[in-house]
């Protein structure tokens, strides 16, 4: 998607250890009218799918994943990173390693809120290794319900994470993939389509 790229390449910034900060639009500031090209586009890519729910992960696919939602008239589930009161009855959970914050936690989903029946739709900001996908669509298989696929604003293409998912047969759509980053001069180069 040309209009993420050339906002990554206008207001991304590259930091030492293959960082790439995008949070003045993407992932701490959201740009919305952004995001709605965006859902958009997800909502085109998988309008062959018979989407029925959307999965994200707390906090920063949340935003996206409101908005792609909106494109596809279903409802957004979020699998939270902590336990809390607000949680009743039985949890899918899912052991995941975050590549951006150095660590492991435990990722929960009520049981309410994902069944067999579901159609779903994983969509996240990032996708580097693949820990947190990985970890949603073990959610998802833990429930019986169907993964119909993976929308990804940004994946690292130069990281295993997508090609992995790719080799398991799942359906994965980013809008925006780095093929390198230069953390000397700033560039991103971005694969070509």
């Amino acid at each position: 998607m040309r209009l993420l790229e050339e906002r990554i390449r206008k207001d991304g910034i590259v930091k030492s250890g293959n960082v790439l900060k995008v949070d003045s639009f993407l992932n701490h500031q959201m740009d919305v009218t952004l995001f709605n090209e965006m859902g958009k586009e997800f909502k085109r890519l998988f309008a062959d799918r018979p989407v029925n729910k959307i999965l994200t992960i707390e906090a920063s696919g949340i935003g996206i994943a409101c908005i792609v939602a909106q494109h596809f008239n279903v409802p957004v589930v979020f699998a939270k990173k902590t336990q809390s009161i607000n949680i009743d009855g039985e949890v899918y959970t899912s052991r995941i390693e975050s590549f951006t914050h150095k660590r492991s936690y435990d990722v929960i989903v009520s049981k309410k809120y994902i069944s067999k029946d579901d159609r779903i739709l994983i969509i996240d900001d990032f996708l580097a290794n693949g820990c947190a996908v990985n970890g949603l669509i073990e959610m998802i298989q833990s429930a019986g319900a169907t993964v119909e696929g993976v929308g990804i604003a940004i994946e690292k293409g130069q990281q295993s994470g997508g090609k992995l998912l790719r080799d398991q047969g799942i359906r994965v759509a980013s809008l925006a993939i780095i093929d390198s980053i230069n953390d000397e001069t700033g560039e991103i180069g971005f694969k070509e389509y």
